[in-house]
């Protein structure tokens, strides 16, 4: 969304219950809306509106409120991460704990992600994590589209390692698979069904019955994975900033 102007926090009260809210401007709005999820409460005005993001929010009160309490409630299942040596992280759906050691390169093994200390040391524990986290990722990925296209005929560009927030997967009309490195801390069927899911519109590009059909023809059990996905969506956060 483009922007302009500041973004203001400011705060009111809906129904006896304390808003904390952003106000931004933006020049591709056509109206305004109120946006509510993990990062909080957010009025989104057209660039030039007169609009009074107060008034908008108390015509809406019992909707925003009821809306804020569930987003509260997830955002007390978020992982806390701690970005240190001997802290715990996911890969591959397992526990790790990170291991900051002598060595040529950062590797995982069995039970440690096992971070090179000059790449620490020239950056940080999280970066140097997250860096590891997007080579295997790709790897992942690579191995995953290589195998299920030979099996469903079809051929992909190239594999793009992507920082989406809000994304899992996507697939270009010339066959380019962007792919969300955050997928690498959950179990390995999961980032199996996004490729795969991906590689299914290289044959029907739309989420039609015969979409779906491609995709269970590879994946029968994709229904399971696909609900894995939306129900511990949270577990694959790597930071605050995923939110």
């Amino acid at each position: 969304m483009a922007e302009s102007g500041e973004v203001r926090t400011r705060e009111t009260t809906l129904d006896g219950v304390p808003v904390t809210y952003e106000v931004r401007r933006s020049d591709r709005a056509r109206r305004s809306r109120i946006d509510v999820d993990l990062r909080g409460v957010r009025v989104v005005v057209p660039a030039g509106a007169r609009v009074d993001p107060e008034r908008l929010l108390a015509e809406h009160a019992e909707w925003v409120v009821d809306a804020q309490a569930r987003y509260e409630e997830r955002r007390e299942q978020v992982p806390a991460r701690r970005f240190e040596d001997g802290a715990t992280f996911p890969f591959r759906g397992e526990p790790h704990e990170v291991v900051v050691e002598r060595r040529s390169k950062s590797v995982v093994d069995d039970s440690a992600l096992r971070l090179a200390r000059h790449h620490v040391e020239g950056t940080s524990v999280k970066r140097a994590l997250e860096c590891l986290y997007r080579r295997k990722a790709r790897e992942a990925f690579e191995r995953e589209a290589t195998r299920h296209a030979a099996r469903m005929g079809v051929e992909f560009e190239r594999i793009e390692v992507r920082n989406q927030r809000t994304r899992w997967g996507s697939c270009s009309s010339k066959g380019t698979l962007s792919l969300n490195w955050r997928l690498v801390l959950g179990p390995p069927e999961v980032l199996e069904y996004v490729v795969v899911h991906e590689l299914a519109h290289l044959v029907e590009p739309n989420h039609s019955d015969a979409f779906w059909a491609v995709l269970a023809a590879q994946l029968p059990d994709y229904a399971d994975r696909r609900a894995w996905l939306r129900e511990n969506r949270l577990e694959l956060v790597f930071d605050e900033g995923d939110l």
